[in-house]
């Protein structure tokens, strides 16, 4: 599942095998932009911005890709096959003398003037993997309604930006509340443990690939993908449930024992674990 540090791994990739570069194939595989043509563009840089990437090219432009829950870029050497999905889920094709970057299931795929990138980024608080991060404005941030359950607030980009569904499970589970725990209810020691810890679990998996919060060798998550299964600490059966609007699918994970606060009645973790099968990690 992207998250803050899976688009940063990203941005990276693209960085490497582009920049400097320029284009020998463009193909935008969506009706708005069907017709454009970079090829012979040089491309200036990949970069992350929470969740998003911008990618720049010389003459002034910019594509814009969020990856949302499924998306992908994969990066190919010549002749190599491709492997990312079905050729009907690419949505775009950045192709050099050496390197061909294919982007997957694009949620979210626009060209703008790259002077015109904050309008599609400047929403965004504080990124915890950018030059940007600012601790105490994304702990005002996510405190700024005292009402507002925990993780909608840490999920909210405005606040902070970076943190996904698996993030914002294993910080709850790390700060011992609940993500339905209203943020005002916080207590203040834990409150100034969050920034930090926000920044520490994802700077640690921006290299890794396989995301690890535990530091244990047999387990990588604390929560996140376990219902059913013994929590790590305690051995209480980890639970799941949905939480938000039901607008969008936000498994949320969490150990009933270890962690204080509210929480859904009992019955609705059964269709969560209906669609989202056990970790084995």
């Amino acid at each position: 599942m992207p998250e803050g540090d899976t688009v940063w791994q990203a941005a990276r990739r693209l960085h490497e095998a582009l920049t400097g570069k320029a284009l020998t194939l463009s193909d935008f595989r969506v009706p708005k932009y069907a017709t454009v043509d970079l090829s012979g563009r040089r491309v200036l840089s990949t970069i992350p911005r929470g969740k998003h990437l911008l990618t720049r090219f010389e003459g002034g432009l910019t594509l814009h890709t969020h990856l949302r829950m499924e998306g992908a870029w994969k990066v190919f050497g010549t002749g190599e096959r491709w492997r990312g999905g079905p050729a009907y889920q690419i949505r775009a094709i950045l192709g050099t003398v050496d390197r061909t970057a294919v982007g997957y299931r694009l949620q979210v795929l626009e060209l703008l003037r790259t002077t015109e990138e904050e309008q599609v980024v400047g929403h965004l608080g504080p990124d915890l993997l950018g030059p940007d991060w600012d601790p105490e404005l994304a702990l005002a941030n996510v405190l700024a309604d005292p009402a507002r359950q925990l993780g909608e607030a840490l999920l909210d980009q405005r606040n902070l930006a970076g943190i996904g569904n698996v993030y914002k499970s294993e910080m709850c589970f790390l700060l011992g509340v609940t993500p339905w725990l209203p943020a005002g209810a916080l207590p203040a020691d834990r409150a100034e443990r969050l920034p930090g810890l926000a920044k520490r679990l994802l700077e640690a998996n921006r290299d890794r690939p396989v995301r690890q919060t535990t530091g244990l060798h047999r387990h990588d998550l604390f929560v996140y993908g376990r219902a059913s299964r013994p929590c790590l600490r305690c051995h209480t059966p980890v639970r799941v449930a949905d939480q938000g609007d039901g607008t969008q699918e936000r498994p949320t994970y969490w150990c009933p024992t270890c962690q204080t606060g509210p929480a859904p009645a009992a019955g609705s973790p059964q269709r969560w674990r209906d669609r989202y099968p056990r970790r084995t990690g």
